[in-house]
Formats: C-alpha cells, structure tokens, sequence
C-alpha cells in the first residue's frame, strides 16, 4: 500500500509539475502577443496614412561647402573611406555653377559642394544647397512646413508642398533642410 501511495504522489507531482509548465507556457504566450500587439498599436500601418504623425524619418544627407578641394577629398575619400557616387553642376536661379559631388559611406551620403568662381556672388543667404547644412528627410512636408512657417521661421521654398524641399536657418543659426523625396 505504501508503494501505491508513492506511485500515485509521483504521478500527481508530475501531473502538477506538467500542468504548471503547460501553465506558464500559456502565459508566456499570451503575454508575448499582448506585448506584440502593443507595440503594433505605436507602429502606423503601412498603407494607413490618415493617422500618422508628420515627422522626420530620416537623415538625406549633409553638404559641406567645399573652401580646399584636395583636403576635402582627402579627408572624406582616403581617410575615412567615402566613394564618389554622383557628380552633378546645377542650373536655376541661386544654384548657378555649383558642383556637387554626392560621397557614400554604406547609407550615408555626405554631399561635398562648390560653386564655380563666376557665380560665387550669385549664392542667396539661405535659398540654395551650396550652404553647410543637413537634409532631413520627413514623412509629410507640407504639414511640416505649415508649422514652422506659424513659428516664425522663414522658408526659403515657399513652394515645399509641390517641390518637396525646403531650408529653414534654425535657432542656432544652422541651416536644416527638410525633403519629402
């Protein structure tokens, strides 16, 4: 009789011990998938843009305005390991002669500019990319610029929502441009 006794004590510990394995197993999920379900709650769907929060998603690249052309390519060629990938001499109003030669490093694209000597005087105060400046790339340009223009800042492409790019002098004096490209 002790011997039962003993059998059935250890099939009830293992039944116990299964169940409460098979127990914490259901809770590690289900709390996993409320976990995963929240966090997709902070993620907008893909295709929905109704809701989405206009908003920075992203660095475009940064252009340095070139004063020493061989330092320059130097520096960001040899030393820290930039390849040219595009060089490209802008035309329009503003941007007339600039060169600029568009460097990458993996995803980084750092954009070295400069600006032929017969229209060095041609170079507006903000209104051109030949400027030391960062490109940000945003989700919702027009929303963007509506809110900086109600904060006072002065956009120097009144038509951002058509042209989707605009540049701004920010409160410390830098100059941010913002793309929807």
């Amino acid at each position: 009789m002790k011997r039962s006794n003993k059998i059935s004590r250890k099939e009830n510990n293992s039944k116990s011990n299964l169940s409460f394995r098979f127990l914490c197993f259901v809770v590690l999920v289900i709390a996993s998938t409320t976990f995963s379900f929240a966090q997709n709650l902070e993620q907008p769907a893909v295709n929905d843009t109704s809701n989405v929060q206009a908003r920075v998603i992203g660095l475009d690249n940064i252009c340095v305005h070139v004063l020493q052309l061989e330092k320059s390519l130097k520096l960001y060629r040899e030393i820290l390991g930039f390849k040219l990938d595009d060089a490209v001499v802008f035309q329009g109003k503003g941007i007339e002669g600039m060169l600029a030669m568009k460097l990458k490093a993996n995803d980084l694209t750092i954009t070295l500019s400069l600006t032929a000597p017969e229209y060095i005087n041609t170079i507006g105060p903000v209104g051109n990319t030949n400027h030391n400046h960062f490109m940000l790339r945003v989700n919702d340009i027009e929303t963007i610029g509506n809110k900086l223009k109600e904060e006072g800042y002065e956009l120097e492409n009144e038509n951002y929502a058509r042209d989707k790019y605009t540049f701004f002098v920010g409160p410390n004096g830098e100059i941010i441009g913002l793309s929807a490209w």
